[in-house]
């Protein structure tokens, strides 16, 4: 298969780097000039849990011309619809599309450029982390869940196989949007409150006050996921969050990786800001989800970013 990824980040960097211990084609695509350039003229540079350098073809969005097999969109939520835009040129009818974004609603997003049988949404929680341009640090486990739009999960067969030869621990699962529900759950709880005390995971979980926003937090995304979907394991979640906040201690999330240290504008708008706003369609109040996004975009308006 040819397989471009739409966001090479940290995020997709570290899926290029296990897609390319197959013998499938991997392109990756993004617009940052340096990482770019680093990528092209010294390779990708892995260090963590591998301590490697590989090679891969990476270009711009707009120059990749080739029909893809599979596009797997690594973006970050405000651009996606301009990376759309930009790829609508290699997306045949073949094509299988796949957002594994953080957040919520992007399926939504991706229907106006894509037909709804060509579509895949999926949560993934690996983690990954950019030193610079070209220089991923990947560490610790983790797994993808993914579904086909359509419902055919035999026509993704071969794509979770894919994914699992490159060690990337993938599930067809037939229920995902509650996956990516759990996962939004995850990072609306870590990302902004690390973000705006500036600490990692473990120092937030760490204390009495930090935990009691954290349960804010999670009591009303619990709520509104509920007003959402129906039925989800509210102490599953919860468990899951626990699990998570021991297992990355020592992370700072990527809403801190992208505003306190590259200085770049936040995904707060569809993670806790979603919330907000589906929460209002229902009448659900949500303070703290509130309170999360105006300290973010407080936050990014002092630094020139909104």
């Amino acid at each position: 298969m040819r397989v471009y990824i739409a966001g090479s980040g940290a995020m997709g960097c570290r899926f290029g780097h296990s897609l390319s211990k197959t013998d499938h084609e991997v392109i990756l695509l993004d617009n940052w000039e340096d990482h770019i350039q680093a990528i092209r003229e010294n390779g990708l540079k892995v260090t963590g849990d591998f301590d490697e350098t590989v090679k891969l073809p990476i270009m711009k969005p707009t120059e990749a011309v080739e029909v893809a097999d599979l596009i797997i969109l690594l973006t970050k939520a405000d651009q996606l619809p301009k990376m759309l835009q930009d790829i609508k040129g290699i997306i045949g009818e073949q094509t299988k599309v796949l957002s594994l974004l953080n957040g919520l609603g992007h399926a939504t997003t991706m229907r106006r450029y894509v037909p709804d049988e060509s579509i895949m949404v999926g949560v993934t929680i690996w983690l990954a982390g950019l030193k610079g341009p070209g220089h991923a640090h990947l560490e610790g486990p983790g797994s993808i869940f993914l579904q086909n739009m359509s419902g055919d999960g035999q026509a993704v067969a071969h794509i979770v196989d894919m994914f699992n030869q490159a060690g990337l621990n993938a599930t067809y699962d037939e229920n995902v949007i509650e996956s990516i529900w759990r996962k939004a759950c995850v990072n609306g709880v870590m990302n902004p409150t690390c973000t705006i005390m500036d600490c990692t995971i473990g120092e937030l979980f760490g204390t009495e006050g930090g935990l009691n926003l954290v349960q804010g937090i999670f009591k009303e995304f619990i709520a509104v996921a509920r007003a959402e979907v129906g039925n989800i394991d509210e102490e599953g979640i919860w468990k899951y969050i626990m699990e998570t906040s021991k297992k990355a201690s020592h992370h700072y999330p990527s809403m801190h990786q992208d505003l306190i240290q590259h200085g770049r504008k936040t995904e707060i708008d569809y993670l806790n800001g979603a919330v907000v706003f589906k929460g209002k369609r229902v009448g659900i109040s949500t303070p703290y989800c509130q309170m999360m996004t105006d300290m973010v975009h407080a936050k990014e308006a002092m630094l020139g970013l909104r």
